[in-house]
Formats: C-alpha cells, structure tokens, sequence
C-alpha cells in the first residue's frame, strides 16, 4: 500500500476509483483505512476518486504524540494532514466526510479551511457529556494511567499502541524514547479538549463555528449514548441548509454500537452520500 510523509509523518494511504470529484473519507474511533474501505470502495463506484489513509497514530501510519501551537489538538493535527494529503494530489476542494472521530475532523478541516471542502459527509456525530467523558478515557487518560504505573513501556504492551508496533515496528522506538512526562502532558492537553468540549452542541465545535458552515452538509446521526441521535439532529438544526438522513431510526440504550452495524448499511449510505454529491456539485455549477 503506497505512503507518504506529510508533514513530518509517514501516512499509509490508498485512493478508490480514477476520475471523477474527489471525496476523503475517514473512519471512527482510531481505526485503520480499512474500517471505511468498503463503504469508499462502493462511493468510488459511483463515479468519484476517493482518498483514505492512517491517520497519524492509527493504523500502519507513524505515531506522533505532540501537538504543535497551531494544531494543538489531535484532531486538528489530523484535520492539517488530510489537508496537505488533498493539497499533494491536486485535489481541492474535494467532499470531506466521516463517522465520528472521523466526523469531527471532517467538521475541523472545515473550519480551517472553508475554501478546501466543497461539501461535508458527517455521520455518527459526537457531543454530550457521556461521549465526552468517554473518549477522553477510550483516547488518552487510561494511556496516561498506564504511563504513570509503568513508564512508555506499560504504554507500548497495551492493544492499540502493540498493534501500531506491529503494523509499523519503527512506532516502538518513537513510543520507548518519549519522556513520561511529555507523553501525559500531551495527552492530558488533548484529554482536556475533550472535557472541555461536553457542553458544546458536538464535540469540536461551537454553536457559533457550526452556524458559519456555508458549505452543502449532509448529517446522519448516531443511535447509541456516543453518538445520540438527538445530538446530530441539533446540529443540523443549528447548520442552517444542512440535510439530514436518517440511517437508523431506533437509538440504542448502550454506550456504543458495533461499527459492524453500521458497516452492513454500507450500499444503502453510499447511494445516500452519492445523491447528496451530485446535487450538491449541481446547485454549485
């Protein structure tokens, strides 16, 4: 699989289709490529080139734990990396989607860079105190605990970063030779984004910062406690001219739902996705 180094970091990247408008499509959590390849793959068929990737710390791509002033959160790092990645393939603007981590750096490279994203796909939206409680332990406070207890080492042997290793065995020494203290200060700033962010109407944005999304948006709303439905229906309630696609209509009392579930509505989200695509880029010409 072809990579690159973008911005310091190498990222593992595949692109779907040959012609057609560019869509980037990233999945949730800190999945690899491949939790979104079968979904690109039938959006590909539909007549658009598609680009998915690792992000930095996902997958076979590099592990980089610090944030710089302008990107001082990790999602805003990710959202600078997918922008220089279109930028490197002539690609902007291009559609720019994804299901909840994926969701909300979609939604940031938005904000940064308004000019760059002819239309954002956003599904399984995350906001709420639940979520954001939730993600700061599932993304970074239970690193910063197995830090404390037993040093970078501790941190390598547990699941995400031993499979990191795995894929990209160089990830190993890059994790063993960060100080302990820099690694839970980082993580503890990027925890703090998340806590910080309970109150907002989605996680990543503010009520002002949605309402100054002009361009076509399409949401389609969670139906766990993670993504709760409601929380994607008040952000297309605040994003004036936003359409909103009901995938599943039953909310589920749990803290997650399988991303398996979601992936067996793959067929029927691409043909929304693809719709939504080719009148947005209708209403633009």
């Amino acid at each position: 699989m072809p990579q690159m180094t973008i911005r310091g970091a190498h990222i593992n990247y595949e692109i779907l289709g040959d012609k057609g408008p560019w869509v980037a499509l990233t999945p949730g959590g800190r999945r690899p490529l491949e939790g979104v390849k079968h979904l690109a793959e039938r959006v590909a068929a539909a007549g658009y080139r598609v680009l998915i990737h690792d992000r930095r710390n996902c997958g076979a791509s590099d592990v980089v734990l610090e944030g710089t002033p302008s990107a001082p959160s990790e999602y805003e790092i990710w959202a600078e990396d997918l922008y220089a990645m279109l930028q490197h393939f002539n690609a902007l603007p291009a559609f720019v989607g994804g299901g909840s981590s994926g969701c909300r750096m979609s939604l940031l490279l938005a904000l940064r860079h308004p000019e760059a994203v002819r239309g954002l796909l956003l599904w399984r939206v995350t906001g709420g105190e639940f979520a954001a409680k939730r993600l700061a332990n599932q993304y970074y406070l239970q690193y910063i605990e197995a830090a404390k207890k037993g040093g970078m080492a501790a941190v390598c042997e547990m699941e995400h970063f031993r499979d990191r290793i795995a894929q990209r065995p160089s990830n190993r020494q890059t994790l063993m030779s960060m100080d302990v203290k820099r690694f839970t200060a980082s993580f503890s700033t990027w925890a703090d984004g998340f806590l910080q962010d309970a109150e907002k109407p989605v996680i990543g944005a503010t009520v002002a910062q949605l309402q100054s999304v002009k361009i076509p948006t399409l949401i389609v709303p969670g139906n766990d406690k993670t993504h709760a439905r409601n929380v994607g229906e008040n952000a297309h309630a605040i994003m004036k001219g936003s359409e909103l696609y009901i995938l599943f209509p039953e909310h589920q009392d749990i803290d997650i739902v399988p991303p398996q579930e979601w992936e067996f509505k793959d067929d029927e989200l691409a043909g929304v996705f693809a719709d939504f695509m080719k009148r947005a880029a209708t209403q633009a010409a």
